[in-house]
């Protein structure tokens, strides 16, 4: 639902343009001073300004400057009851959309209104689409040639070009998000939205909130309206990493609006229509949750209509080498040359990375900036990846005058920072793979001063 922010002082106005464009389908906001019409502008999602010129305080054109300094891709249409021809030149010379006068033509502004929204719709989508592009070129495609893989992106490839929803289940690192984005570009949404949000990153409120959107004063600190990722996907796609993590609360909810894609804001009464295909993804077993009661089954399979099971790294060791060149080709530019050492591939294949692709590619930045010369050795590698690190060698850890508790003081840190680089800061994940709770985890960083 796109979103006109009308301003004028005369409140007869405001009423009227209110009639005249919500039954055509628009969410009309209005206000009767330019001063707080800016500050609108500033914070919320807006698809058309429609402003009088003569207001008292800061006049409709200096609204119309100020917008565009803020959000120039925006469209302002000016009002004026002293139309002359200087001030219609004026106003498109200040990159007015365009320049109506008073009395309109009710049919007139609408179709102008409708004109100026259809206009900014290709403006959002062509930014969107080039934004997507370089996204594609700038993280590379899926790569991988193992048995495995092969049989992924014949998935991806039937998938593609249908509505079904898709859940990519696997380990943490392992690409999840680039298959769904392989999905949606591959497909007939390739030139409309793909929107994702990680819902294990946020609270229950927050998520709710950034899923829906809200209405003004719908909150504390929700000073205006702000839509939802399933708005701004709307005809796209949504993605929605780490599902596995949302509260039962919020799984009704999210099944309710998946069954009939339409919702309020929160704090809303209006019900909203959207057309989007919802990709999901999580590294739980979502079927042992089921069975432990954390999530919902309906939800599951109303998710689950095409499932993309993705390996772990050691499940397919055929693509490490394909995988290391390209990191190499992406952290090295055309004019540096770098190899790996034959210990140093020994060791890639001898090593079970836990953290997956996301792991190999954090090795291999950082070998790059370290190694000396155009080879990459052991010396240039994290202590776990090296073959005579199967045994903790305590003397290399902790100084030897150090008292026992401060030894294990710094042990426990190291593992801890170590775990929350694995799982990509989400602590949750992290706590898992100590074997500890999070709230535990929670008391630990905060003793060691750990922020992310």
């Amino acid at each position: 639902m796109e979103t006109i922010l009308i301003v004028d002082d005369e409140k007869n106005y405001l009423v009227v343009l209110e009639a005249l464009l919500s039954p055509e389908g628009f969410e009309v906001v209005t206000c009767s001073s330019a001063t707080d019409a800016l500050g609108i502008v500033r914070n919320s999602d807006l698809d058309l300004v429609v402003a009088d010129m003569k207001m008292p305080g800061m006049t409709g054109m200096e609204l119309l400057e100020a917008c565009k300094k803020i959000k120039p891709e925006v469209p302002v249409i000016i009002m004026t009851a002293y139309g002359t021809i200087e001030t219609a030149v004026e106003a498109m010379k200040k990159h007015a959309y365009d320049y109506i006068t008073k009395p309109f033509q009710n049919e007139q502004l609408k179709l102008t209104v409708k004109k100026s929204l259809e206009n900014y719709r290709l403006i959002k989508e062509n930014r969107l689409l080039n934004a997507a592009l370089k996204d594609r070129f700038r993280h590379g495609n899926i790569i991988g040639k193992s048995k495995a893989m092969l049989k992924i992106y014949d998935i991806i490839d039937k998938v593609a070009q249908s509505k079904a929803s898709v859940l990519v289940s696997g380990p943490s690192g392992t690409g999840k998000e680039l298959i769904a984005k392989a999905i949606h570009y591959t497909g007939q949404r390739k030139d409309l939205p793909f929107v994702s949000i990680n819902c294990g990153a946020l609270t229950e409120t927050l998520l709710e909130s950034e899923l829906f959107g809200h209405e003004r004063g719908a909150f504390t600190g929700a000073v205006t309206m702000k839509k939802g990722r399933f708005e701004l996907a709307d005809g796209g796609t949504l993605f929605l990493d780490e599902v596995g993590e949302m509260t039962p609360a919020l799984q009704v909810k999210l099944l309710r609006v998946l069954q009939e894609m339409e919702f309020e804001r929160v704090g809303g009464t209006r019900t909203i229509k959207v057309d989007v295909r919802i990709i999901s993804a999580s590294n739980r077993n979502l079927k042992e949750d089921i069975a432990n009661n954390l999530f919902r089954e309906d939800l599951f399979y109303r998710l689950n209509v095409i499932n993309i099971d993705v390996p772990s790294l050691k499940e397919r060791t055929d693509d490490i080498a394909l995988l290391v060149k390209h990191f190499l080709d992406k952290y090295t530019g055309d004019d540096k040359k770098i190899q790996l050492n034959p210990d140093v591939w020994k060791a890639f294949y001898s090593y079970s990375w836990p953290g997956n692709v996301r792991e190999l590619e954090n090795v291999i930045e950082r070998a790059v900036v370290l190694c000396s010369g155009g080879e990459i050795t052991l010396e240039d590698l994290p202590r776990e990846i090296c073959p005579s690190e199967t045994e903790l060698d305590v003397d290399r850890l902790i100084p030897a005058n150090v008292s026992l508790p401060k030894a294990l003081e710094q042990i426990e840190e190291r593992l801890i920072r170590n775990a929350l680089v694995r799982a990509n800061n989400v602590q949750s994940h992290a706590a898992r793979a100590l074997g500890i709770t999070k709230s535990l985890m929670q008391h630990k960083m905060r003793k060691y001063n750990i922020t992310f």
